[in-house]
């Protein structure tokens, strides 16, 4: 009997105990549109990123935004359009800085996202092959629908779309270009590359990787 009682106790205690717990807290869900602040040499630039219809691209831009991978990086090519200069795009990022790069993202192409290269889009730079985006990232100065994906071309992934400092995009755009370069590139690539100071997330909850900020070190030894 007096085991029994015992065992009645304890199981009690223990029922009080878990109840009594702490439960984890569920980590915060991300906002379908996560704005970010550019400030670069030229001005400021504020993104909306489109996590709800490009969640790859558009999280993985996320994670080198909260690293702080992409302050202290440039912009470095102005893309415009023959005929038609003061449209094209402007790309930036990390550029070739191993330093910094992330796993490449697995692309996200127009035809699945709804999300097109319209005026104002952003872009997710890459290499031939399609999954090679990193964060290189393009901005529209006027519809580019010969970047979304149509047969024979798997196009380029749009995540998400100016909202502030357009300006200082088409500012950008208009710098004097080299008229050196490969390929696509040949006569892009500016002459004075523009900083870009920070990015920082203005909703949400960040979400650093926590990896090792390597090019920071190399910082340190100069």
């Amino acid at each position: 009997m007096r085991f029994a009682k015992l065992t009645v106790l304890a199981l009690a205690f223990g029922a009080t105990v878990s109840a009594a717990a702490p439960q984890k807290a569920a980590a915060p869900k991300e906002p379908p549109i996560v704005r970010v602040r550019m400030t670069t040499s030229a001005g400021v630039i504020t993104m909306a990123i489109d996590v709800r219809h490009a969640p790859k691209t558009g999280t993985n831009f996320l994670a080198y935004v909260d690293d702080g991978r992409l302050d202290g990086t440039r912009f470095y090519r102005a893309a415009r359009r023959k005929g038609a200069p003061n449209l094209g795009f402007v790309q930036g990022g990390i550029d070739t800085d191993a330093r910094r790069r992330l796993e490449p993202v697995p692309l996200e192409p127009t035809s699945k996202t709804g999300l097109h290269h319209v005026d104002g889009a952003i872009s997710m730079a890459r290499y031939d092959s399609p999954n090679s985006g990193t964060a290189n990232f393009s901005l529209m100065v006027g519809a580019s629908p010969n970047m979304d994906a149509r047969p024979g071309s798997p196009g380029y992934a749009v995540f998400g779309r100016i909202v502030g400092g357009m300006d200082v995009v088409k500012r950008i755009l208009a710098m004097p270009t080299s008229p050196g370069g490969e390929g696509a590139m040949k006569g892009q690539m500016l002459l004075k590359s523009v900083t870009i100071i920070r990015a920082q997330r203005l909703d949400g909850t960040p979400k650093p990787t926590g990896r090792p900020k390597v090019w920071e070190l190399f910082a340190g030894m100069k």
